[in-house]
């Protein structure tokens, strides 16, 4: 895998960025005004980030690995030391399945219900393979979603949530915090 040179990364216009950013050279990004990256941040391979009006913003410390999806006119946000493992979809954008309408983005917006919301990920966030995040989603700090889990709603703080319908599993331990203490005193 092959990263953009520092100079690539400034010619993408993106709305900010800060340092230590590893974008594959396979990744795709659209929108990319409305992009924001913070430090430490690693988007691999094939990789589709299509930011709307509302923006995508990643924070801190965060890993996107290949084959995710960001896309959609709503808000995303990843929050410091969140990460993404292949595969995950968060969507911030979704068609109207109810055959009321025309779907897909070739069609007239005035022939579409296509719904917008946020997606949110908190600090300490880890969504397993395949995972699906729909609109309207905010997970809280410290929350691991399991592999192949279709979020469709908020997620409690500290947990482990899994499946399809998503189910609370149990709670999540809380050691990172102390290695999020000592990264950020030796690298401020």
């Amino acid at each position: 895998m092959g990263f953009l040179s520092e100079t690539e990364i400034s010619e993408l216009g993106l709305h900010s960025y800060g340092t230590d950013v590893l974008i594959s050279d396979k990744a795709t990004l659209y929108g990319t005004q409305n992009i924001s990256i913070g430090n430490h941040v690693r988007i691999d391979d094939f990789c589709v980030l299509s930011a709307g009006s509302g923006g995508i913003e990643i924070q801190d410390y965060v890993h996107i690995a290949c084959f995710c999806s960001l896309i959609g006119k709503g808000k995303i946000t990843m929050k410091s030391f969140s990460g993404l493992s292949s595969r995950v979809s968060l969507y911030s954008s979704n068609d109207d399945y109810s055959g009321n309408y025309l779907t897909n983005p070739t069609v007239p917006e005035e022939y579409t219900n296509v719904s917008h919301g946020d997606v949110t990920l908190e600090k300490h966030v880890i969504i397993g393979a395949g995972s699906i995040v729909l609109p309207n989603t905010t997970i809280g700090e410290g929350t691991a979603i399991g592999s192949l889990s279709l979020v469709t709603r908020n997620c409690d703080g500290q947990s482990i949530y899994l499946g399809s319908p998503l189910k609370k599993i149990k709670s999540r331990k809380t050691g990172y915090e102390k290695f999020e203490r000592e990264i950020t005193l030796k690298h401020q």
